[in-house]
């Protein structure tokens, strides 16, 4: 049935229908009646949010299910746009009136309030916690947002459309979930009653364009000698691991890293969830795989990992080592496939070696704590910690040689720091970046690989 004839359907309520929706047809137009400087993008989602509260579940099921042409969904969503834009004389002109159909079309058809954040370039992060409270990390900072679902039936009807694409379903036999997007955000899912006020949605945006190094520089994130020597180190075929806190940007970095290696090596990467970027041709992504509703067809990163040394890389790139397979990673860097590249999470350079000791132990093999060390002692050569700061600054806080090992004391050296000198009264760092005048030990393996360095920047 077509969707004007369904809302002038008479009827008891239908009438209660109409009268809450001249109300909020009234409050809308309030709205922009005490602020004519709304800007467009306000409107736009107010408009949005009228269409989406009114709209009859059957019609956002049949939308979101694909049961009708797509022509006729447009049809349909574009008279509805139209309805609403007549029933209230909001004060925009002709244009974008028709700008705004297509737009809030666009959005119907897409994941409903979300739309907006995810179009949103500003936005890295976003963060539902239960239908009426959504929150986005902007600029480094975590700030609410005005945005809202109607109930948990709507997040829900939500939730569904992103993961029925993959073949996956939420629900209380499966109440987690992780997922990607069209555009190849990272999304994790958790449900009632593992979620206790609501369903929990959080979405890690995929950058549209790739951060260099010249970005990070400009930012203030490193400065251009560091950068120059993680180049060469890069190109030297140095093990190196990215460590750092939840967001601080490990991944990113990892992706800025890896492009630095040449075009001519083979290059597996390893993912739970694809979001390298890597622009070289020779490149395999291997993404990792969750269990099916049955139990069944799991597909582990250790998995993955064993199965990426039979394929003959030059450069194994693994996005984050959490449990066992960084007993698999610390042997593929001892078994001559130099040049690997991860990250983890850790605190400080010292706090990582913590990590990947238990991360080995978590492998399930009873391996002595000494006999780990010196795997790790052998295998890592580089640890760059990065650190998103107070102000939402994201900055490389050190570059830590692993130099060895003393005893059963595996020996770090500092290469380059950040120093901080204090607060400026707009809550910026404020502070610079110092080389420790410590020219590293693996010159020498720089140099078999062709790669010189300016031993100066050491001492800047």
């Amino acid at each position: 049935m077509a969707l004007l004839d369904r809302l002038s359907k008479p009827g008891k309520k239908q009438d209660n229908k109409q009268k809450h929706k001249a109300a909020q047809a009234k409050g809308l137009a309030q709205l922009l009646d005490t602020d004519k400087e709304k800007s467009y993008q306000e409107i736009k989602m107010g408009i949005h949010r009228q269409i989406i509260e009114n709209m009859p579940l059957e019609q956002q099921i049949a939308l979101a299910n694909q049961v009708l042409p797509q022509q006729e969904v447009q049809r349909m969503v574009i008279n509805y746009c139209n309805r609403v834009l007549e029933e209230n004389p909001f004060a925009i002109p002709l244009g974008d009136r028709d700008k705004i159909i297509l737009e809030v079309t666009a959005e119907i058809l897409g994941l409903g309030p979300l739309e907006p954040l995810l179009k949103d370039d500003s936005i890295t992060e976003i963060m539902i916690n239960g239908h009426n409270s959504i929150y986005v990390e902007r600029r480094g900072k975590i700030v609410p947002t005005d945005v809202r679902f109607r109930d948990e039936e709507h997040l829900m009807h939500i939730v569904d459309r992103i993961v029925s694409p993959l073949g996956r379903r939420v629900d209380e036999n499966s109440p987690l979930v992780d997922a990607r997007l069209a555009d190849g955000s990272r999304v994790n899912i958790i449900i009632p009653p593992l979620a206790l006020n609501g369903a929990c949605v959080t979405i890690r945006k995929f950058a549209k364009d790739s951060l260099t190094m010249k970005d990070l520089i400009g930012f203030g994130s490193i400065n251009k000698p560091m950068a120059d020597f993680l180049r060469a180190c890069v190109q030297g075929k140095l093990n190196i691991i990215v460590a750092g806190g939840t967001g601080s940007g490990k991944t990113t970095f990892l992706n800025i890293l890896s492009s630095f290696i040449p075009s001519t090596d083979r290059i597996v990467t390893l993912e739970d969830a694809a979001e390298l970027q890597l622009k070289q041709d020779h490149v395999v992504s291997l993404e990792t795989r969750q269990a099916n509703a049955e139990g069944g067809g799991e597909v582990s990163m250790r998995l993955l990992m064993r199965n990426a040394l039979r394929m003959r890389p030059d450069r194994i790139v693994v996005g984050e080592v959490r449990t066992g397979e960084a007993l698999d990673m610390l042997q593929a860097m001892n078994t001559g496939h130099d040049g690997s590249m991860t990250t983890a999470h850790a605190n400080t350079p010292r706090d990582l070696l913590s990590r990947i000791e238990t991360m080995v132990l978590m492998a399930g093999l009873e391996l002595p704590v000494k006999a780990i060390r010196e795997q790790i002692a052998a295998g890592i050569d580089l640890i760059v910690h990065i650190s998103r700061n107070r102000d939402g600054s994201r900055k490389v806080m050190n570059i830590t040689e692993v130099l060895g090992m003393e005893g059963d004391i595996i020996v770090l050296q500092d290469l380059f720091y950040f120093e901080q000198t204090g607060i400026a009264e707009d809550g910026k760092v404020i502070g610079s970046f110092r080389g420790c005048g410590l020219v590293p030990s693996f010159m020498e393996k720089l140099l078999v690989n062709k790669v010189e360095i300016d031993r100066e920047i050491f001492f800047v």
